[in-house]
């Protein structure tokens, strides 16, 4: 079997429309050909039980044509007016098919209930009701078995779903089964209770599959144990001191991560894009559903620290210290200023070349100076002086 591509990656979208699609043509043709040969059968074999077993499969039909539709728009990436890509199409799809299902299951759980009120009038079933269950059993069960394999290869929840509805088929076939060989042996009212029972498995299946999708729609986190798992991941990476403000979301048959890390305030830039990337790479081999990690590189605890917003960005703070210091020898000869937004305040580190340098008196001087300048500023809080 060959490698299957990496979540997220147009390969696998291309791999998962392939796959759903050829899973959606089989099943269409299977369910086309049991929805017509139960409901010609239940007419002539006067099961109505088989006839809405039939409807059953004519409405697989359909989903299966949805899964097929469905199947088709996921698998296009991220574009313009879809950033994150279109994989909420399978889970409207999902959704769609939950709240057909419950509408069918309704209208023939009513009509059964209405038939066992005058189930005396019922006429007998006859055998080749039983043989066209049989067949359904068979065919259902076949199909369950094959989609469940690709929906496992390819992590498909929609094609999962679409499986169990298929088990779920064969399960309401044999309640067909029972109920037609129960009414053949002279108990009309088992046919029409089989029936009943099939209404209710399938309310059951639909009500399932459209609140799996609503809680999706609704940006549910992932479970808490994968949860768990992607702290437990960040916490192990060098570099990082903390996280918090972990969120994670599904989408179709990928999920998003997005996460606050906190790492030492003093390292470089680049050194912290490096940990931001380490944590997205670890996150994705360590969850294989997730796609897409946005990490947020935080100096200190942003949720406990008195907050930095609303201090001046870099311009304006150069221009208020040639203002505060324009008394100051040396000024404006140094190398750089490396500001330090901490603890709601900007800590200051001045780099001065080695000539600016008159010994460890002196610039201990120029930097109680410079330090007791900014003294009335509450946006400044430690100068630190470098020579070299």
């Amino acid at each position: 079997m060959s490698e299957i591509p990496e979540i997220g990656s147009q390969e696998h979208r291309d791999l998962r429309k392939e796959e759903s699609g050829r899973v959606a043509v089989v099943g269409a043709m299977v369910n086309l050909i049991l929805s017509a040969v139960k409901v010609v059968t239940g007419i002539i074999g006067n099961s109505q039980a088989l006839i809405i077993d039939g409807i059953h499969s004519l409405s697989d039909l359909l989903t299966d044509i949805l899964v097929l539709l469905a199947s088709h728009h996921a698998s296009h990436g991220p574009d313009e007016s879809h950033p994150y890509g279109h994989g909420r199409f399978e889970t409207a799809a999902t959704l769609a098919l939950g709240t057909f299902l419950v509408l069918v299951a309704g209208g023939i759980m009513w009509d059964s209930i209405e038939r066992l009120a005058h189930a005396g009038e019922a006429a007998t079933p006859k055998a080749i009701a039983l043989y066209a269950a049989l067949f359904s059993i068979l065919a259902n069960e076949a199909l369950y078995w094959y989609t469940i394999i690709v929906a496992r290869r390819i992590n498909s929840e929609l094609l999962r779903a679409n499986a169990w509805h298929h088990r779920s088929d064969a399960v309401s076939s044999i309640v067909v089964l029972v109920g037609v060989a129960g009414a053949m042996l002279g108990h009309g009212w088992l046919d029409l209770a089989a029936a009943l029972v099939v209404g209710g498995m399938v309310a059951k299946i639909g009500w399932d599959l459209g609140w799996s999708a609503m809680r999706e729609l609704v940006d549910e986190s992932l479970e808490e144990d994968k949860v768990e798992q992607i702290r437990h991941i960040i916490r192990n990476i060098p570099g990082v001191r903390s996280l918090h403000m972990l969120r994670t979301r599904r989408q179709g048959h990928e999920a998003m991560a997005d996460v606050h890390v906190q790492v030492d305030p003093m390292i470089s830039v680049s050194e912290g894009h490096m940990i931001a990337i380490a944590v997205e790479e670890q996150i994705k081999a360590g969850i294989e559903e997730i796609s897409d990690v946005t990490v947020h590189i935080d100096p200190e605890d942003d949720e406990t620290m008195p907050t930095c917003k609303g201090l001046p960005l870099r311009e304006e703070v150069k221009a208020r210290l040639r203002e505060a210091w324009r008394e100051i020898d040396c000024l404006g000869r140094e190398d750089r200023i490396l500001l330090h937004y901490l603890g709601g305040q900007i800590d200051l580190e001045v780099f001065f070349p080695l000539a600016c340098y008159q010994g460890q008196e002196a610039a201990a001087t120029l930097q109680e100076k410079m330090q007791e300048a900014l003294s009335e500023d509450p946006d400044f809080g430690r100068v630190q002086l470098y020579f070299g």
